[in-house]
């Protein structure tokens, strides 16, 4: 496109064998959304600057694009030796990458046939530049190519939420750097535990001064507890082809650990479409409240303290406690993972993230009895899109407050997801008298929601098995809506939320009362299950009304009329809740 104003491409799908999109000199207010790209060379701002009098190029915003396997990512490119001329507000935003030659390229050299006076510096002026949320699986991440000097102004805004180098084609060699799993003994035969197989060849792998893969073929493994840890000398990728499956006898883990764990590694992959089923179905029934039991009962897949690495095309199935869990880590990105259980399973978050930064979850679906996504304390810049969720209980930010010396959570950002049904959707929640902490930076933009019970929920009075003391020290601010209409939305629903509270009914109507001695889920209903309600009825329906119910013999059942003032011509009582409800049907349609 060029010399036009406001072009959307949105929803569009481009393989060719240059530029999918290519914006001349002229360009202004240019949006691209949703498009996947590839084969090609990319998008291109320019080439701009081989012609006289080109005119600026100002506002491109380029969002929410899937590139795959193309020469380029984004690249603006100017000529060298060219006249004066301006390109700024460029902006490029959640943008994934998949085998990607040269993610983001800045080139003002730009000379295709190399008949170019290289040495004379481009006069394009290139400013205002941002990146954010780029995700790129391949070897170069950055490049720029331009002449330093005081007349050339350039002005790069890299934001710290996720420009992530994912090393993820760095093992496709050939040689020993593969390491089958079979090789060492596994046997795909469901029985044979392959433990010592795979962390004999992670140890080989490990060791390999060049990049490495280590691979479990197609077919059906059993695994026992294992932590496969580094520092490795070299990136080093887990394949996992076949389905792996956890032992069901409990007693066989250690308390409070992984079934599989990963620790200490850097630039780590773990892939291959495998599958890593827990085995759970055994451990769901049992009673997790007021005991310790369900923390004791392993994680099928532990991250800890990882740096500048990838989770992809990998699966959780039916895991005994959370499917996934974050502790520690730097720059990780879950894309394409499916995490799965059935609806009433307990316990089963989907992933938990807690003390790391950098986290991103990206293209995913989550089905589970549990919160999809749960955030603890101390997790910063924690980027979620494009995620599926649902059954289960949403997208939490905690609990937080629940321990002493939590540290701030910061930076949240939930976009472009869909629940469906599920009890909640995205919730903040904090524990009351809790010491004293901070959540702040939490963003949700574009989320659909399809049959959630609970749209959005700030909970600063979480406590699952109400023991708590109720006075509130968690601080929340900094919680943003796009605009007016949204906000006010929130704080009607809040107010009806409370109006609706059918505990704070049942016992304002005197339907019921619940007594701690006997525990704060147990309900004593009280005798006629209500208090008299009294009603001001127009004269002109009273008899009507009063007809009605003699027909229908109501007064002789479950009616009952006495006498009141006469500024209340009548006055009745019902003695359930139901009951009630059908003699308002019959009231409102009279």
């Amino acid at each position: 496109m060029g010399r036009s104003t406001g072009v959307n491409i949105s929803d569009a799908i481009i393989k060719t064998g240059d530029d999918s999109l290519s914006i001349g000199d002229g360009s202004q207010h240019i949006n691209v959304e949703k498009v996947t790209c590839g084969p090609g060379h990319g998008i291109s701002v320019g080439s701009l600057g081989k012609y006289h009098n080109e005119e600026p190029v100002v506002g491109v915003t380029v969002k929410n694009c899937t590139l795959i396997n193309t020469m380029n990512g984004i690249r603006v490119k100017t000529w060298p030796d060219s006249p004066a001329s301006v390109a700024t507000d460029l902006h490029f935003e959640d943008i994934i990458m998949n085998n990607v030659g040269n993610p983001i390229l800045i080139n003002q050299e730009y000379c295709p046939y190399d008949q170019c006076q290289a040495k004379v510096p481009s006069q394009v002026k290139i400013s205002d530049v941002s990146f954010q949320g780029i995700c790129s699986m391949s070897g170069t991440f950055y490049q720029t190519k331009k002449r330093e000097t005081e007349n050339i102004g350039m002005k790069l805004n890299i934001a710290a939420i996720s420009l992530l180098l994912l090393l993820t084609s760095v093992a496709e060699v050939s040689g020993d750097t593969y390491f089958d799993v079979t090789k060492y003994g596994a046997q795909a035969d469901g029985k044979t535990d392959i433990s010592q197989a795979l962390l004999t060849a992670w140890e080989a792998a490990c060791a390999s001064p060049i990049a490495s893969r280590v691979v479990i073929p197609a077919g059906i493994y059993a695994l026992g507890q294992v932590t496969i840890e580094g520092p490795c000398k070299a990136p080093i990728n887990l394949i996992v082809k076949g389905t792996v499956r956890a032992p069901v006898d409990t007693s066989r883990f250690k308390p409070q650990a992984g079934w599989v764990a990963f620790q200490h590694l850097d630039q780590f992959t773990l892939s291959g479409y495998g599958v890593f089923d827990g085995q759970g179905q055994s451990v769901w029934g049992q009673k997790c409240s007021r005991t310790k039991y369900c923390h004791q009962l392993p994680i099928n897949l532990r991250f800890n303290f990882l740096t500048n690495s990838i989770i992809k095309d990998i699966t959780s199935k039916d895991s005994k406690q959370f499917h996934i869990n974050v502790l520690g880590c730097r720059n990780i990105t879950f894309f394409q993972v499916a995490i799965t259980a059935p609806e009433d399973s307990q316990n089963t978050d989907g992933i938990h993230i807690g003390r790391s930064r950098g986290v991103n979850i990206t293209h995913s679906t989550i089905q589970t009895g549990d919160d999809c996504v749960s955030i603890g304390d101390g997790s910063e810049q924690i980027d979620i899109t494009k995620v599926n969720c649902g059954p289960g209980h949403g997208i939490s930010v905690g609990s937080l407050g629940l321990y002493k010396n939590e540290a701030p959570v910061i930076g949240i950002r939930v976009k472009n997801c869909t629940l469906s049904d599920t009890t909640n959707g995205v919730r903040v929640k904090t524990w009351p008298s809790s010491p004293q902490g901070t959540a702040t930076e939490m963003h949700f933009h574009d989320i659909v929601m399809n049959n959630v019970s609970n749209p959005i929920i700030i909970d600063q009075e979480y406590c699952p098995h109400n023991q708590c003391n109720l006075q509130m020290l968690q601080r929340i601010y900094g919680t943003a809506w796009e605009n007016e209409e949204q906000l006010k939305a929130y704080l009607h629903f809040k107010e009806e939320a409370k109006r609706r509270d059918h505990r704070r009914l049942g016992i304002d109507l005197d339907l019921f009362s619940i007594q701690d001695e006997a525990g704060g889920g147990l309900v004593f209903w009280h005798p006629k299950g209500a208090i008299l309600k009294i009603l001001s009825v127009e004269p002109s329906l009273l008899h009507k009304i009063e007809h009605h119910f003699k027909n229908a013999k109501c007064l002789s059942s479950n009616w009952m009329g006495i006498r009141v003032p006469a500024k209340l011509p009548m006055v009745l009582i019902f003695e359930d809740l139901y009951t009630w409800n059908v003699f308002l049907y019959l009231f409102l349609d009279s």
